[in-house]
């Protein structure tokens, strides 16, 4: 019985929880935690807005977690009420480092390619930057964490709009598959191409058989901004061509 007692905590210990230098640093890391989140959450609304998987749960979750194992690698003292046994020596780089490898994890699970398309990958470097704000609050450097959101969320909705003021070229993929005997040649290939003001991307072809049928899969990217045909019209003339059996057209994207 008197070992039951002696193993439980005594009221000093219990207290060092709440003294008042430990119950200061826990307020720094609430606001910490809390500046973090809202961070985190204004980035995520423009990927919650455009539909994303990844919305404004998941980048307040990143940027908040990133904060709180930041900000409490800079309290070692205050670690256990104060009352750790062992000389507690923190090292914030190597949390950092724990930190940008787990985002890596997070970033590769959102990316995904399908074709010539990949997509993703904005979504992905946003929530990678989402955990270096959450680091720069954990830190101290608030101000430059406030700047850094506010360029990201910047960056993904002006920078869009941007590049349609700017010179472009659009690119689709098509995936053609004939019929067993049919089989075009590349050099009628490129020219119907450029009959519609496109031109087939350089090593973008690649062909492959199966049950006897030939598949030719394929980019091909217009002149300039102007030039091309549009899909839908492109579609509408690839229904007309010579032993087609089916094709797919998409906007080639990533």
């Amino acid at each position: 019985m008197t070992s039951f007692y002696a193993d439980l905590p005594s009221f000093e210990s219990l207290a060092a929880f709440w003294s008042g230098h430990v119950v200061a640093a826990n307020m720094i890391v609430f606001f910490s935690l809390t500046g973090a989140l809202l961070l985190g959450l204004l980035v995520g609304y423009e990927r919650s807005y455009r539909g994303r998987a990844a919305g404004m749960r998941t980048y307040g979750l990143v940027c908040m977690a990133s904060a709180a194992l930041t900000v409490i690698a800079g309290h070692p003292a205050d670690w256990y009420g104060g009352q750790a046994m062992i000389a507690i020596g923190a090292d914030p780089t190597r949390i950092v480092q724990g930190i940008v490898t787990g985002i890596g994890f997070l970033g590769a699970g959102v990316i995904m390619k399908e074709g010539f398309n990949i997509s993703g990958l904005t979504t992905a470097a946003s929530i990678w930057a989402t955990s270096v704000i959450g680091v720069l609050v954990g830190v101290g450097f608030y101000l430059s964490a406030m700047l850094l959101a506010l360029m990201s969320a910047i960056c993904m909705i002006w920078v869009p709009r941007m590049t349609s003021w700017l010179p472009s070229r659009q690119a689709i993929a098509i995936v053609m598959r004939f019929r067993p005997g049919c089989a075009p040649g590349e050099a009628a290939l490129r020219e119907a191409a450029v009959k519609r003001g496109y031109e087939i991307a350089p090593g973008s072809i690649s062909i492959s058989m199966a049950e006897g049928k030939v598949e030719w899969h394929l980019v091909a990217v217009a002149f300039s901004k102007t030039s091309g045909s549009p899909i839908s019209e492109l579609a509408r003339e690839m229904e007309h061509f010579e032993g087609l059996e089916s094709f797919h057209l998409s906007h080639a994207r990533n």
